[in-house]
């Protein structure tokens, strides 16, 4: 065994084990005297990375140290992110992710993940050879063009499908040698990015039209044709787009999109969750949208299709929909309606956000706008007036872009609202009740409908799964969960939730005809895909 062999087992982050090689591994491997005498059980790894964590004075600078330490040692790291999820579930994704996306070129390190640009078309399947695992099983793709609420960052946004990724395999079990981040670098139309001398993205306005298409058709038959029973997840594509390559793809490769899809099934599972507080049948629920974009109208789209379930008419859910922008209520009158928006346009004028909340009298608000603040004190007030508990959703993150604080909410309502958010916030006292906001993460989702696609070798993502998944969430959330306000399950049992969602979806297909895998199977095949980081 040669010095580069020996070093490698240190240098390769699945392999190194730091401080916790034993004395006859040191022997076996030839790399004693390369380490400090003692040797540290994973345990205590945890405890020193956890105490150093803490001394880090900001969120992205715990955000690098996590990310460095996730290069230099993979297990380690996934063993400290299921030791404390609650509290760095944060600092691994939203917020701090949106703040590492925007510095991204600035304090880039090392190569993470995969860059798909215009000058590879034609051997994008040839230059995927060059990612070293080839047993890839869920890819994570964006453009760059919608990143979280703060619009278009480029290549600087790969720090979404890696963030999400590494969701995917602390909250669902997936093996990260099996996870592959993609950019499609297309260009970016960020002025500030393109005068960056430090920007590490194509330097030109982004390609559209055909052009564009091309190539994300190029990269979809590349890596199914590569990798044949991987799951593509879309991230953070600007809306038009977003729907357009859901439609284009959606029953053509197993693939979803998170924006659209895994935000609509977390969100509907906090607003089936609504229903036990405010005691209103879902079917007599009315439900008001501040916001346009795919976020929103996937809501509204599922929440459709849920609500007919459940025994309305399609026209008869329509109608206990509408969705303002920034131009006002969405009417049969506005020229401007993405086609996404039509079905939910009413034939009344057009009127501002406070006045349709006062005529529509919604019981339930939802905010997806990217813009901080927009719930004001009049609107909640409007709502307070309307409902004995009204239902706020504020799920723009980061936190910046929240519509409304949890302490705003819980305050200008008198500690009425049911509340949740994108972004975490802290638990709020108003006149000495407790309230737990809860997060509308898309992570109580995705990693456990991904974790069912492929250990379910489920042939697409449709609503029905998409329904099954949020009903499955909604399940878990207890009475005393309830009491505090909080519409999710506690965060730190996210691992156990992912799994029983990847069980209720695999059943769903199955008695679908989706998966033709045997239903007395799903626990082991489940079992069988679930990374364990301990030494």
């Amino acid at each position: 065994m040669t010095m580069q062999d020996n070093l490698e087992w240190i240098r390769n982050n699945k392999t190194n084990k730091s401080t916790a090689f034993t004395a006859e591994e040191k022997k076996q491997l030839g790399i004693e005297g390369l380490f400090p005498f003692k040797t540290s059980s994973q345990d205590l790894q945890v405890k020193r990375v956890l105490q150093n964590l803490d001394k880090k004075p900001s969120s992205i600078e715990k955000y690098l140290y996590l990310s460095a330490l996730q290069s230099r040692n993979e297990r380690l790291f996934y063993r400290v992110i299921n030791e404390d999820i609650e509290t760095l579930l944060p600092i691994i994704y939203t917020p701090t992710v949106g703040e590492a996306c925007k510095s991204f070129s600035h304090v880039y390190t090392e190569a993470k993940g995969f860059y798909i640009t215009k000058d590879l078309q034609g051997r994008i399947g040839e230059v995927l050879d060059n990612w070293p695992s080839k047993n890839i099983k869920v890819i994570v793709v964006t453009d760059g063009e919608r990143i979280l609420g703060l619009g278009d960052l480029g290549a600087n946004g790969m720090g979404i499908p890696i963030g999400k990724l590494v969701l995917y395999s602390a909250c669902g079990g997936i093996d990260p040698s099996a996870c592959l981040p993609i950019m499609i670098d297309v260009g970016t139309n960020n002025e500030e990015l393109l005068n960056d001398p430090l920007y590490l993205g194509v330097p030109q306005p982004r390609i559209s039209g055909t052009a564009y298409f091309e190539l994300l058709d190029e990269l979809m038959e590349a890596v199914t044709k590569k990798y044949p029973e991987v799951l593509v997840q879309f991230e953070d594509f600007l809306t038009p787009n977003a729907f357009a390559l859901l439609h284009r793809y959606q029953f053509k490769y197993r693939c979803f999109n998170d924006d659209i899809q895994g935000t609509a099934a977390v969100a509907l599972a906090g607003i089936i969750c609504s229903t036990r507080i405010t005691e209103i049948p879902l079917t007599e629920n009315r439900f008001l949208f501040l916001g346009g974009g795919s976020a929103a109208t996937g809501i509204a789209d599922l929440l459709v299709n849920n609500l007919v379930l459940n025994g309305l008419s399609i026209d008869q859910a329509l109608e206990r929909i509408s969705i303002c922008d920034i131009q006002g209520l969405m009417t049969t009158e506005r020229t401007d309606l993405q086609p996404h928006n039509l079905p939910y346009a009413k034939p009344s004028p057009a009127k501002t956000f406070l006045e349709t909340v006062q005529a529509l009298k919604p019981t339930v608000l939802i905010g997806a706008t990217g813009a901080g603040g927009a719930f004001t004190q009049e609107i909640i007030e409007a709502m307070s007036a309307i409902n004995l508990r009204p239902v706020i959703f504020a799920l723009s993150n980061p936190t910046s872009k929240a519509e409304c604080t949890a302490e705003q909410a819980y305050t200008w309502s008198k500690g009425k609202a049911v509340f949740v958010s994108g972004s975490p916030f802290n638990n709020v006292v108003y006149e000495g009740k407790t309230f737990d906001p809860g997060q509308g993460n898309n992570a109580y989702i995705f990693p456990g409908l991904g974790l069912g696609m492929v250990a379910g070798n489920i042939k697409h993502v449709n609503d029905e799964l998409l329904i099954t998944a949020a009903k499955c969430l909604a399940n878990l959330v207890e009475n005393h969960d309830l009491d505090l306000g909080a519409l999710y399950p506690p965060i730190q049992e996210i691992r156990s939730v992912s799994l029983t969602i990847a069980k209720a979806v695999m059943l769903n297909a199955v008695q679908q005809g989706l998966s033709s895998i045997d239903p007395s199977s799903i626990d082991q095949r489940i079992q069988d895909e679930l990374y364990d980081p301990r030494y």
